[in-house]
């Protein structure tokens, strides 16, 4: 049907927007920003979209920074320049320094930036002065003064009470027109939502407003009350007539002003056509301009010969690397309690159970998901009950649902940087274990759950490892689940490792590693301590161990930006060269708790530095120096 009627495509009109962005930096290859509010915004998936789409860098407040009347973007190899923001952000709230002081949406400094020239800004602050009603009345007389003609569309007949003539003209009209704030934000609580007859208003909101008007006109304006234009719309099995208002778009380009073939919709629900009545039920609808001929399929892709080839993007902001990085961390987590909620359940319902010191077991697995802060100490003592805490209760900080919940958390702040297949699986995730805190669960049930929710961790691993471009992102996002494995995996060997451990034991702690088959491949006489603590430990060609862990980490530190070219390691990777030396060195036959104990309090440390160095960038940030001298 799209094809058949030839609409008219709206890439043209973004490739003109986009061109004339790039083309006000002044200079080549510009960094472009998109920014926004942030994820609790009701708009923010839009904004995602199109900073992906066009190909911008989508930014908060948080991730720009003024310095010398220049604004930097805060990313893992230092501070970039900006050259251009596209403002998505309500002007009040853009530079807590000059404006809204109590605003965490905006960035101190950008208005002096704005003065001095250093970066160019894309709905420039103030322009939100030519959507006030007050201009409204003006316009026909500024069209005739400064173009030399009139409107070629006709303006919506409006009075601003600012001025003695109309305002007595609105007074005594006062039933006939429609009240309306003269400049957003101002005026009267009743006008929020927009234009208002007085009739339609309870006795007193109207005695209040009429008061307001008096002592304040200049923040109202009255308007000539317009019937809409109407669409067919499907109702109640058949088209009828609705009301509807189009909102349209144009871009500046050297060759002058450029309308979208398309624009916003808004159709009401509502029978009443005049212009007042859009505030209140009204959907949004797809706008197609038609063309009299086949239309070319035109792509937002460039077609020049000239683009410069590119592989390596150091762009990547502080704030998604750390998101990245906590993504990777709470996905590990979770799978790493559902290992745990698994081996309770078949623990449980293995028909020998009690030939081989299930009870010991069992308290110990409990006492692990006590400690991880998956179940609460108060929870039931009954297995079941602490399976069905430790996959849904939405209180206890550790639990699956908390865990997969923060995740998702953390992959909407950058939706724009991952798959809609990954988002998708992982909504899916949350919406199957939240929302069955009281369920009541039988062994079996809860070892069904937690399997299907394993299994949607892998796929979106295996998303995560075969579809991501191996670059800064998915390294953080790597980097994040290497921590937590190795911390992880620290944990369960202090409790299940220990010298005096059983058979038991060091089968749980395999079956938890996802080690059992590779034991049991290399060595043929049973479970030995010293053994496993080499396997889980120290070997490194096994994809559990904490030695795996240390090596995939130090090569992706090897492959990140440096602030300094002196050749010197920075934080981070002196902390992994000399956790790297000590596992390298142990012998698994001395590997006690408190050794153990050590390498985990080293991973929280590399945490701790990674933190510091790539997303902590806070008042002494720099942009990235680089030495003279020979290499």
């Amino acid at each position: 049907l799209y094809n058949a009627m030839n609409v008219q495509r709206l890439a043209p009109f973004f490739s003109d927007f986009r061109a004339s962005l790039a083309e006000s930096a002044h200079r080549s290859d510009p960094r472009i920003c998109l920014l926004t509010p942030g994820p609790f915004s009701e708009t923010y998936f839009e904004q995602a979209h199109l900073a992906r789409y066009l190909g911008f860098l989508l930014v908060e407040g948080d991730d720009l920074v003024v310095r010398d009347g220049q604004a930097y973007v805060r990313t893992i190899a230092g501070l970039k320049r900006a050259d251009v923001i596209w403002r998505r952000v309500d002007a009040d709230f853009i530079d807590p320094l000059e404006l809204n002081s109590a605003s965490r949406l905006g960035v101190p400094g950008l208005l002096e930036a704005i003065r001095a020239g250093g970066v160019v800004v894309s709905n420039m602050p103030g322009s939100g002065l030519l959507e006030s009603r007050a201009l409204l009345s003006f316009l026909p007389a500024l069209s005739r003064r400064m173009l030399g003609e009139d409107l070629k569309l006709p303006n919506v007949a409006t009075w601003w009470c600012g001025q003695p003539r109309e305002r007595s003209l609105v007074e005594s009209r006062i039933d006939s027109l429609a009240i309306a704030a003269a400049f957003n934000g101002q005026g009267h609580s009743a006008l929020a939502r927009g234009p208002r007859m007085l009739a339609d208003l309870a006795p007193d909101v109207r005695q209040s407003l009429v008061e307001a008007m008096h002592e304040r006109p200049v923040d109202f304006v009255g308007q000539e009350v317009v019937r809409l234009s109407t669409t067919p719309a499907w109702r109640d099995g058949a088209p009828q007539p609705s009301p509807f208002v189009l909102r349209v778009f144009a871009v500046a380009t050297p060759d002058g002003w450029k309308v979208m073939p398309g624009g916003f919709c808004r159709v009401s629900d509502q029978k009443d056509a005049r212009a007042i009545s859009m505030g209140d039920g009204a959907q949004a609808a797809d706008v197609w301009v038609l063309s009299n001929k086949p239309v070319e399929r035109i792509s937002l892709m460039t077609q020049r010969d000239d683009v410069k080839v590119r592989r390596i993007m150091g762009n990547l902001p502080s704030r998604a690397a750390d998101n990245l990085f906590w993504l990777g961390r709470y996905l590990e987590r979770a799978e790493g309690t559902l290992r745990l909620v698994r081996s309770l359940c078949t623990s449980l319902m293995d028909s020998d159970a009690a030939l081989h010191g299930a009870g010991e077991t069992l308290a110990k697995l409990q006492g692990l998901l006590v400690e991880w802060g998956a179940v609460n100490e108060e929870a039931p003592h009954r297995v079941s009950g602490f399976v069905a805490c430790a996959l849904h209760d939405e209180e206890a900080y550790g639990s699956v649902i908390r865990l997969v919940r923060a995740a998702r958390r953390a992959a909407a702040s950058m939706r724009e940087r991952l798959s809609e297949d990954f988002w998708k699986l992982l909504q899916d995730l949350e919406n199957r274990l939240s929302g069955k805190g009281q369920d009541h669960i039988s062994e079996a049930e809860g070892l069904a759950r937690t399997e299907a929710a394993l299994q949607a961790l892998a796929t979106l691993s295996g998303l995560a490892q075969e579809n991501m471009n191996r670059v800064a992102g998915w390294r953080f996002l790597d980097m994040g689940r290497r921590i937590e494995r190795g911390v992880n995996t620290c944990r369960i060997m202090r409790k299940l490792a220990k010298n005096d451990a059983t058979v038991d034991d060091l089968d749980l702690l395999l079956d938890l590693v996802d080690s059992q088959i590779t034991y049991r491949s290399r060595y043929l006489v049973g479970m030995a301590l010293t053994p496993v603590r080499d396997l889980v430990m120290l070997d490194p060609y096994n994809p559990r161990s904490v030695a795996f862990q240390v090596a995939t980490l130090r090569t992706h530190f090897d492959s990140l930006p440096k602030l300094q070219d002196d050749g010197m390691p920075e934080a981070p990777m002196r902390l992994l060269i000399q956790l790297g030396s000590q596992v390298d060195t142990e012998d698994a036959a001395d590997l006690g708790e408190a050794k153990v104990k050590g390498f985990e309090q080293t991973l929280m440390s590399l945490s701790n530095a990674i933190a510091d160095r790539y997303f902590l960038q806070g008042s002494n940030a720099t942009p990235t120096k680089k030495l003279g001298g020979l290499a």
